[in-house]
């Protein structure tokens, strides 16, 4: 073949019908979605949708169908680089789209709730369980490259089709559960449990690009030494570039995938704070809203009994005019004014 020139990386293009077709049907139904929202007058973020076509489905588009689809069969690296792209970058635009919200909503209600009775189901939940999914992209990785799976999927066609759906599907097991604004995970995994989960992710991820770059055996070895070009690195070399390809990409999409977390969480705050501020302003004009003159009079007591009856007025005082916040402080002025 042609040297792997920065020119060629970027123009060579070869076309791939089974990810042709995979592309076509996530984004026809995707767009269908959003047509449909849009028809019943719901809104859908244009920054979802970019996220899903150009991130993710771009993503799918390059791995599979340019210069690295193109090399991968005679030069390691490019390969190294398609697969980390599919197991960790794809995914996470897709997800960043979330095409399980936007799929609920598009649907008619009894599709959309055997759609959610199917994401919680048993055998979903334990895919996308946290650890789970995370041992799961990890195990794949591994797979892939320390076991025959690599080398016979260069010679074997429909293998090498399939080794992309496996890559792709499992680094979706854990971001897209992770990301969508459905009810997919348990209870107790809120928003700073996952960014843990992500920065732990993000550590696990790492692990086959260093493994890859400093594994002492060749991977796929007889075939890259059969098919080496003369122009290319020495295959060790080329191995550790791949190994270092690996890694950097891993630690590169780590970072917003965590900063997406990190946003969604203060979200959820804002949200949840206006939702509590809403509730006691309407507590406090209940409050305001009653006249003085519904209030009894206090009987006439001796000087002990009216000790004890301040007393106890302390201690069954409203929360606002005995705490120190800002919200009991917004509540006392209101009631001042």
């Amino acid at each position: 073949m042609a040297e792997l020139t920065t020119g060629r990386l970027l123009t060579s293009w070869q076309p791939d019908v089974p990810a042709l077709l995979l592309v076509v049907a996530l984004g026809g139904l995707y767009g269908w979605g959003v047509l449909r929202l849009r028809r019943k007058g719901e809104p859908w973020s244009p920054l979802r949708t970019a996220a899903f076509v150009l991130l993710g489905l771009g993503t799918l588009v390059v791995a599979t169908m340019s210069a690295l689809a193109v090399y991968d069969h005679v030069v390691f690296w490019p390969a190294a680089v398609q697969n980390i792209l599919l197991d960790l970058v794809a995914p996470l635009g897709l997800a960043l789209g979330d095409p399980l919200r936007l799929a609920v909503e598009a649907l008619p209600e009894p599709a959309a709730a055997r759609l959610r009775r199917a994401m919680t189901g048993r055998l979903i939940r334990l895919l996308t369980f946290p650890l789970v999914s995370t041992a799961l992209v990890l195990a794949t990785e591994l797979t892939i490259y320390f076991t025959p799976y690599f080398a016979t999927a260069l010679r074997v066609g429909w293998l090498h089709e399939l080794m992309y759906l496996h890559l792709l599907v499992a680094g979706s097991l854990f971001v897209v559960p992770v990301l969508t604004r459905e009810e997919t995970l348990p209870a107790w995994c809120t928003h700073p449990v996952r960014a843990g989960l992500v920065f732990l992710d993000g550590v696990i991820d790492a692990v086959p690009g260093v493994v890859v770059m400093t594994h002492g055996t060749l991977i796929a070895g007889a075939w890259y030494l059969h098919h080496h070009p003369s122009w290319s690195p020495d295959v060790r070399q080329d191995q550790q570039i791949g190994g270092g390809a690996m890694l950097s990409i891993a630690e590169l999409v780590a970072l917003p995938f965590l900063l997406t977390i990190l946003y969604q969480w203060a979200r959820a705050e804002r949200i949840q704070t206006a939702a509590l501020d809403r509730h006691l302003d309407q507590q406090a004009a209940a409050t305001a809203a009653v006249p003085a003159a519904a209030v009894p009079a206090p009987a006439p007591a001796d000087s002990t009994s009216a000790s004890t009856a301040t007393a106890t007025a302390d201690r069954v005082r409203p929360w606002w005019e005995t705490e120190e916040n800002e919200v009991a402080a917004r509540i006392r002025r209101q009631h001042g004014e």
